[in-house]
């Protein structure tokens, strides 16, 4: 395995990371805290299991084929492809507007620049990575580097609230009470819509493919999904401890009130790094992914790629600009990502069983099963959910 590969491979596994932790992500987790208290952990363990196993068999499938999620589909069921692409940039779509406003918040923090001003500076940002000369291994570096900058000053903060971690690890395995929502959302965040095809279809860019590569492959997956896991888990034990000490949080920045009661101003200015590396980042894991999903449609996008990309980027900033991103509506995007990925995983295992497409490869069957397991879990939780947000 060549550095460059290799390089692409661990870039790949932080694109998926830092496209799941974005604002969404440390709001999701912050809010889910204050509700379930230390039960959260319970929730975290089974959307880890539950990542696994829709990332490995993504994956996995996407570089053995060496096609891309939209083209898998689409030789498995004419248009379907079409349909797939549709959500998901629909989906990438909403968490970027998002993904802006958390860019803004996270300038404001810094160096009190208005919000709007903050995101217009870090769109261009974002547009700066995508048009350097080699924007592959820009993308693999600066996703990499911020993603452990984040872990790092998380990590600060974990320590500094003084959890208490007895509880949290008794709830994580035995908890007082499970909500299907949360877990839902929680998976969404992390592997719904697009977040689970950025990093396959970054290692198809960087030429990795078919079954010599399974094992990489594998790795790289399931190290995605790990440094999501100690994110998730780093920011619980933060906001475990603030809550478990009486404090409480601003409603229109809950994660801000926990670095700030964990390590006072100190802390501030950490979540306002936090949130900008966790926001910016997935600014360019979306746009890069959305697009991935449509260039592959005409030569005319995959020859523009780069200005379709900056299109998308500069449109998510122009409707933060005008509308605005209210904390709801960031939950919310999990939520509807989670409704997404029981449809994309079943498209992808269902490709699988085609002799004529997996170019002699024979998917393992325990795999196969994992997978359509997320599915049906997956399925029924999300049913329950569109269940309880129509008050039945």
């Amino acid at each position: 395995m060549s550095k460059q590969r290799s390089s692409a491979l661990l870039g790949a596994a932080f694109l998926m990371a830092t496209s799941a932790i974005g604002p969404g992500f440390l709001t999701q987790t912050t809010v889910f805290t204050q509700q379930l208290a230390a039960a959260f952990g319970f929730v975290i363990l089974i959307s880890v299991l539950l990542d696994i196993g829709a990332q490995l068999n993504m994956w996995r499938i996407l570089t053995v084929t060496d096609k891309r999620a939209q083209d898998l589909a689409n030789e498995l069921l004419p248009g379907l492809g079409y349909f797939l692409a549709a959500l998901i940039v629909l989906g990438g779509l909403a968490f970027n507007i998002g993904n802006i406003a958390g860019c803004g918040m996270g300038m404001q923090v810094l160096s009190g620049l208005d919000t709007t001003y903050g995101a217009l500076l870090s769109g261009g940002i974002a547009l700066f990575v995508f048009w350097l000369k080699e924007a592959g291994k820009a993308l693999d570096h600066f996703a990499r580097w911020l993603g452990i900058l984040m872990v790092l000053l998380t990590l600060y903060v974990a320590v500094s609230s003084h959890p208490p971690l007895g509880a949290a690890l008794q709830q994580s395995i035995w908890p007082s009470v499970i909500d299907t929502k949360t877990i839902v959302t929680l998976v969404g965040g992390t592997v719904g819509g697009y977040i689970s095809f950025a990093g396959a279809h970054r290692l198809l860019d960087a030429g990795i493919s078919g079954p010599s590569h399974v094992r990489y492959v594998n790795k790289s997956a399931v190290s995605g999904i790990v440094i999501t896991g100690v994110m998730r888990t780093l920011l619980f034990l933060a906001a475990l401890g603030v809550v478990t000490q009486g404090a409480l949080l601003d409603s229109s920045n809950p994660p801000a009130s926990v670095f700030r009661f964990a390590a006072g101003e100190v802390g501030y200015r950490f979540f306002g790094i936090v949130m900008w590396s966790a926001a910016i980042t997935s600014v360019v894991g979306a746009a890069y992914t959305s697009v991935s999903f449509l260039k592959t449609f005409h030569p005319f996008i995959a020859l523009n790629e780069r200005w379709f990309i900056s299109f998308f980027i500069v449109f998510s900033t122009l409707v933060f600009i005008l509308v605005g991103q209210p904390v709801k509506l960031l939950i919310m995007a999990g939520a509807l990502n989670g409704l997404i990925l029981p449809v994309a995983l079943a498209v992808v295992l269902l490709a699988a069983t085609r002799k004529r497409l997996m170019n002699g490869y024979r998917h393992p069957v325990w795999m196969q099963a994992a997978g359509w397991l997320v599915v049906v879990v997956m399925g029924w939780l999300s049913g329950v959910t569109i269940w309880k947000w129509l008050g039945f």
